[in-house]
């Protein structure tokens, strides 16, 4: 059995264990040795981080040819238009191309903990929130799509990877449970390597 260990990521702290420049990491919640982070959550997002013991499970949850679901919950700048969803749903061209289609709808505000700092919220503004289900994993990826339809990210929370979901867990929580580890993949049929003939 593999563990697996489902983390509420406070805003401002690094997804990994350790930080030259003295930035709040994961080591300051979790005590846990030999469990490594599979993927990753930027500083400045909040939410569902999971790490594990297996390697191999580490790999089946991060690596972008496994094309697990990962599901945010976004408080944008503006009103959430037809328009914008279509966009996001149909696939958004950034620098780095275009994006696979997302899966989008707009969402009651939830009851949610207090974020520190608060957000900058400007007078006159309104803010909405969005629900965003994608597959791949670029480099802060919803905020760029947000920006490009014309919503601004004012605040990003995963709330599932997969089928593991944060749940009722509060920032800087976590939980443990354990998996049947994946299968190694099976050596090509055929054994030995032959030779080339000298």
């Amino acid at each position: 059995m593999s563990k697996i260990i489902l983390f509420n990521k406070p805003y401002g702290v690094l997804s990994q264990f350790t930080d030259g420049d003295g930035r709040p990491t994961l080591a300051e919640f979790i005590d846990i040795p030999g469990v490594y982070p599979a993927g990753r959550l930027d500083f400045d997002s909040e939410g569902l981080l999971l790490l594990t013991d297996d390697g191999r499970l580490q790999h089946q949850i991060s690596h972008p040819s496994q094309k697990l679901a990962k599901t945010y919950w976004v408080q944008v700048e503006g009103e959430i238009h037809g328009e914008a969803l279509a966009k996001l749903r149909a696939g958004v061209d950034l620098k780095d191309g275009r994006t696979a289609p997302a899966k989008a709808g707009t969402l009651a505000a939830p009851k949610l903990w207090p974020r520190h700092p608060p957000i900058r919220e400007r007078k006159n503004v309104p803010t909405s929130w969005l629900q965003l289900s994608i597959t791949e994993g670029r480099n802060r990826q919803v905020r760029r799509m947000t920006a490009a339809v014309g919503l601004p990210t004012l605040r990003l929370i995963r709330v599932s990877i997969g089928n593991w979901r944060l749940g009722e867990l509060m920032p800087g929580s976590y939980s443990v449970t354990e998996v049947h580890s994946p299968l190694a993949p099976r050596k090509p049929a055929g054994g030995r390597r032959r030779s080339r003939p000298r």
